[in-house]
Order: structure tokens, then C-alpha cells, then sequence
């Protein structure tokens, strides 16, 4: 093109409008801020470090899977800030504040009417939670409604143990109004089991914690349900279950029968902001704190997606799919993080630049164009105002002439590719005419002067 840009004198340019400018300037200040958020996605776990978890009371079951998950995680330089809280209850209110610094937590299946706003995601169910029912008396209790009239305890505030006490009592007729229904912890409720100032106690967690063991060694009697069939029809959030006979002791054959549990689900859930990163790592601590068999399930049964309750996480449905990402299966987390990230910043990048190299020939050759394009109106112009003056003057034949010799020099000056020569020859051509129009208007002048 050429070296600069004469002002043309019959196509000025329009002045950018206020509003146009307007548009502009915020068009750039959201395209920056989109920018900016977008970064900080792909750069979180470059900068966070720890997952905080709600686990749930001190020596309970959730608090012993998380005490479990925090050497795996530390193995990828990932701190688990571990939370105690009373039970799946809180935990669900923890994870459900927008607000709160909790990341991920356990839910007990069938504590919580799951809503859309929650936004959680779960990562996995990863055990069964058997619910036991511990009696005194000489009379076999096999049933919740042989229940009715005693002093009964549920749990405690804030559990899932206690929602799910509550709810299986009243299909039996079982309420406040006819029995004495009591809140307390674990450890209470066996104290007050072997004084006698209860006859029966809802528990919660595998046969080998702690209080489990001290339960099933004593003397109080295991219930055993013999309706649980028709309880898990009415509450599908739970299963039906045995512990095998002689599970306790084979010495002492304890228990001496077979015994029908229900089960509870312990979910892993997550806030659905958890970066995928983090979720494949939960997931292999999950697979490794709670594969093994067990009483209850074979080999390998958990952790699964065996659950409903709420959206499963694409990374775990990847996940149980075709394993972790290509990377992480090679490379420590941090690296394997740290490539990842890289490659969602060069791959759109990449993109967007080889659509630009191929735009850009377009857009050059477009550019040229519309310089010829420009001259060819300034010339088409010059000649609709000399085809409408019918009488010019020696002066206005004059100006016409200066002016195209004026768009000669110029279009004289374009440097273009030589692909572009026949364009420059017949924009020529146009300038030619119109200076032979001139030309003629100006002998014609004379002549009629002379």
C-alpha cells in the first residue's frame, strides 16, 4: 500500500461516535475480566494446597475415614484439614453454605432431601453404615414395634443416626407420644444401656470400631430385623444386610444366628466448585481406604456410584470409566498438574492462533482491496459532479484537473503484491477516462473562449 494515507477529499471519514467508543471500552473490560477468571480456574490448584473436610464426630466412623484419607493425600503434597462436626446432618449444612470454607464432606445416605441449589456433586459412595439396635430383656426383639412404650435412644443432633432412627420407628408406630425417645452420643447410650436406665439404643458404624467391639462383646441383645425387606421398600436409601453368625467370636459362636441388618450409604460429597484435580485424587484414597472385603461386601464393591441422591461428578464417571487422567497415571500430581494446566492454556491459544494465521491472508488481501476500493468512489464521484455541472468554469476545470492528477500520484504510489497488478491497471484505467473527460471540457472551454 502506500507509505501514508491521503486525506481524501469526497469520503471523509466518519468521527467514532460516543456511544461507539462506549461500547468499545466495555467490550475490552469484559473481555479482560473474562480473561482474568478464567486464568484463575486453570491456575487454582497451582496455589491451593490443603482440601478442608467435614468429617463428623471425634472417634466415629466418618472421623475414622478421614483420618484414613489424610497420609494418601499427603503422599501428592495434599493437606486435609480435617473438621469434626456432630454428623451428616451438619455436614450437609456445611457444604450447602456458598459461603463456607468446607470443599468436600461425608452424607449419610437418606438424612437430607438433596434440592438443585445445593450444588454438590458427589464423588462416590464409599461404604455401608449398618444401623444396630442393642436391647436388654429376656424377651426376643425382632421387631421396631416391640419398641412402643420403652426408653429408647436415637442419637444425637446434627447425625444421620438420628433422621434415620426417627423415620424407621415411625412406619413401626413408634413416636414420642407413646415412648420415651432420648438424644444422646454413642458412648452414653451404652452406659445407659448396661444400667439399665435404657432398654434399647440405635447405633451406627462397621463391626470393628471401637464401640461396635465393645457392643457386640457384651452382654446386651442384637436385634436382629426381620422386617427388612419391607423397611427398605418404604426407605430406598437403605439396604438390607447380614452379619454372618460367629462374626464376633468364632469360639464363642457370637452372635449364634445370622443377623438382618439395615445399612445406611456413607457418600462422599463435594461442593461442585472442586477443582477436577482434587476429585481424582479422593478417589484413589477412597479406593484405597475402602476396597477391601469386609462382612458386608466383596472385594472391590466400594467405592461406587451406586447413588441417586445427588449429580455425580463427571471426573468420577471418567474416573471409574478408564481411571485417572493419562498423566496423572504417570507423573506426580503436582507435576501432572502443572502440565495439565499448561496445555488448557496452550491448546486454546494454539487454536486461536493457527485461526488467526489463517485469517490473516483474508483479512490482508481484504485490507488492499478496499484501498483500491476507496480510490475507484473517489473517482466515481469526481465524475458524477463533472457528468452534473452543465456549465462549468475555467477555474472548476481547473480543480477537477489537480484533482486527478492528485489521485494519479497516489495510486502511482501503491505497493502491492503482483498478484494485485491487474487491479492497479485498472483503477489506472478509470483515472485515465476521467482525465480525458477533463481534458475535453477544458479544450471545449477554450475553444468557445476563443
Amino acid at each position: 500500500m502506500s507509505r501514508h494515507r491521503p486525506t481524501l477529499r469526497r469520503i471523509p471519514k466518519a468521527p467514532m461516535s460516543a456511544k461507539r467508543r462506549w461500547l468499545v471500552f466495555m467490550g475490552a473490560i469484559v473481555l479482560l475480566a473474562l480473561s482474568g477468571w478464567a486464568l484463575a480456574l486453570i491456575l487454582e490448584p497451582a496455589f491451593q494446597h490443603t482440601i478442608v473436610m467435614t468429617s463428623g464426630a471425634d472417634g466415629g466412623i466418618y472421623r475414622s475415614f478421614a483420618d484414613r484419607y489424610a497420609p494418601i493425600l499427603k503422599q501428592e503434597g495434599i493437606k486435609l484439614d480435617i473438621r469434626s462436626s456432630s454428623g451428616s446432618v451438619e455436614n450437609y449444612q456445611r457444604l450447602t453454605d456458598p459461603r463456607s470454607e468446607y470443599d468436600v464432606g461425608f452424607i449419610q445416605s437418606g438424612t437430607t432431601r438433596p434440592k438443585e441449589t445445593d450444588q454438590l456433586k458427589t464423588i462416590a459412595a464409599v461404604s455401608y453404615e449398618p444401623i444396630w439396635v442393642f436391647y436388654r430383656g429376656d424377651t426376643t426383639i425382632d421387631r421396631l414395634a416391640q419398641l412402643r412404650g420403652k426408653k429408647i435412644s436415637i442419637g444425637v443432633p446434627g447425625s444421620g443416626l438420628l433422621n434415620v432412627a426417627q423415620v424407621l420407628l415411625a412406619y413401626s408406630g413408634v413416636s414420642s407420644a407413646n415412648t420415651t425417645l432420648m438424644q444422646m452420643d454413642a458412648s452414653q447410650a451404652y452406659r445407659n444401656l448396661e444400667t439399665g436406665q435404657l432398654d434399647a439404643a440405635f447405633f451406627i458404624g462397621r463391626p470393628d470400631a471401637e464401640m461396635q467391639k465393645t457392643l457386640l462383646n457384651s452382654d446386651l441383645k442384637l436385634m436382629s430385623f426381620v422386617q427388612a425387606d419391607a423397611l427398605v421398600q418404604k426407605f430406598p436409601s437403605l439396604s438390607k444386610i447380614v452379619f454372618p453368625r460367629a462374626s464376633t467370636s468364632i469360639a464363642s459362636d457370637r452372635p449364634n444366628t445370622d443377623v438382618t441388618l439395615l445399612a445406611a450409604t456413607a457418600l462422599l460429597v463435594a461442593k461442585d466448585r472442586l477443582h477436577p484435580a482434587f476429585v481424582y485424587l479422593l478417589l484413589d484414597a477412597a479406593r484405597t481406604v475402602h476396597g477391601r472385603e469386609d462382612y458386608f461386601t466383596p472385594l472391590g464393591m466400594f467405592p461406587n456410584l451406586n447413588t441417586d441422591e445427588f449429580p455425580l461428578s463427571s471426573e468420577s464417571i471418567r474416573y471409574f470409566k478408564s481411571g485417572r487422567p493419562f498423566l496423572q497415571r504417570y507423573l506426580p500430581f503436582w507435576l501432572a498438574s502443572f502440565i495439565e494446566r499448561r496445555l488448557l492454556i496452550l491448546v486454546p491459544f494454539a487454536a486461536l492462533l493457527i485461526g488467526l494465521l489463517q485469517a490473516l491472508p483474508r483479512v490482508i488481501e481484504a485490507r488492499m482491496k478496499s484501498g483500491l476500493v476507496t480510490w475507484y468512489r473517489e473517482i466515481k464521484l469526481l465524475e458524477d459532479e463533472i457528468a452534473k455541472t452543465r456549465d462549468p468554469g475555467i477555474e472548476q476545470i481547473g480543480q477537477w484537473g489537480s484533482e486527478i492528477e492528485r489521485i494519479d500520484t497516489h495510486v502511482s504510489e501503491i505497493r502491492m503484491p503482483k498478484r494485485y497488478l491487474p487491479n492497479i491497471y485498472a483503477l489506472k484505467q478509470a483515472i485515465h477516462l476521467v482525465r480525458d473527460r477533463i481534458s475535453q471540457l477544458a479544450t471545449q472551454k477554450k475553444s468557445l473562449g476563443t
